[in-house]
């Protein structure tokens, strides 16, 4: 339980040795978060976790420790530390935290941990939390199908992975309800987990397809991302972006952005630990949950008309209710457009 001193801040560490020494001293209960590839702000992903652990540092006064570690070797010993020095719970936004996790909750068992992305359901001390992207996706492809002009549009994952690939999938199924006929470009900024570092790549790709006749480009590629915004904007055409509400980055120029609530996942972790409310288990957040969806906002006024609002109000109606059922890549590694 927190014993409500306000820390915060560890951050952007080299290696090992800063971290050792850094994290030495007086013990501390405060929650923790440490932070996937790409940092804390990374206008995507990370920073919706960072929004959730402020969020309830604001509501509750209680501190929280953060960390953005420098690269794959760190993990382990992130969390290990932070279990150490008596955190929790602490939460590990990304898929990636996985094997770590596995590592280092077993020797901690009355520390909670929260992995977001990922199930993990054979520790009696992890909270796994999962969204439906491919519902948030229909929705925002069928924004891009009723906004391209060209009938091309495209997606812009960071590598070939099944959750991006239930992003693309959902985007494919959202735009062919619009428009059976629409185009949908897809190309990887990279093969691997650095691509979500690299908003170059990100660039590079979304010109690609631009110059294929792409005027409506999605990502699904954390940190890149703002590369594939950019390029968008650049060439006067709509980019969407994704987890975080990316509409200000460029106003005017990005149609919407995928919301992928990861900041209400990490505060319902803290605030449920904080109340003696904690349960380890899975929670799976869609369009129901108000888990995912489509950002509406000053700076995507003026790109939205009041017939595309009112049809994304009804579709979501529809998949609530069950009568759109959204494929999800992730349950047979198929897409059905």
């Amino acid at each position: 339980m927190s014993n409500k001193k306000h820390f915060k801040g560890l951050s952007a560490l080299a290696g090992g040795v800063a971290l050792t020494a850094l994290m030495a001293g007086t013990a501390f209960a405060d929650p923790a978060l440490v932070y996937d590839g790409g940092g804390k702000f990374d206008a995507s992903f990370n920073e919706a976790a960072y929004n959730g652990a402020e969020w309830f540092s604001q509501e509750t006064g209680i501190g929280y420790q953060d960390l953005e570690i420098a690269g794959d070797a760190q993990r382990e010993q992130a969390i290990r530390q932070f279990a150490a020095r008596g955190n929790s719970p602490i939460a590990l936004p990304g898929f990636s935290w996985e094997t770590a996790l596995r590592a280092v909750a077993p020797d901690f068992p009355d520390t909670a941990f929260v992995i977001i992305d990922t199930v993990v359901d054979d520790l009696p001390n992890v909270r796994s939390v999962v969204f439906k992207e491919h519902e948030g996706s229909f929705l925002v492809g069928a924004l891009a199908a009723m906004a391209s002009e060209s009938g091309t549009i495209g997606f812009v994952p960071a590598f070939d992975f099944s959750l991006l690939n239930a992003f693309g999938c959902g985007y494919r199924q959202g735009a062919a309800y619009i428009n059976p006929d629409i185009e949908i470009i897809e190309t990887a900024i990279g093969t691997g987990f650095d691509a979500f570092n690299n908003p170059g790549g990100g660039t590079e790709v979304a010109r690609s397809q631009i110059d294929r006749g792409a005027d409506v480009i999605y990502h699904a590629a954390g940190g890149a991302g703002v590369g594939v915004l950019q390029a968008a904007a650049d060439a006067g055409i709509l980019g969407i972006g994704v987890d975080s509400n990316q509409n200000h980055l460029h106003p005017g120029q990005v149609l919407t952005s995928m919301l992928k609530r990861v900041d209400v996942a990490v505060f319902n972790a803290f605030n449920d630990y904080n109340n003696d409310a904690w349960t380890n288990d899975v929670q799976v957040l869609g369009l129901a949950e108000e888990g995912v969806g489509a950002a509406f906002d000053e700076h995507n006024a003026d790109l939205i008309t009041d017939e595309m609002r009112a049809q994304i109000e009804e579709i979501t109606t529809m998949i609530v209710s069950g009568e759109i059922v959204v494929h999800d890549y992730r349950d047979d590694s198929s897409c059905p457009v």
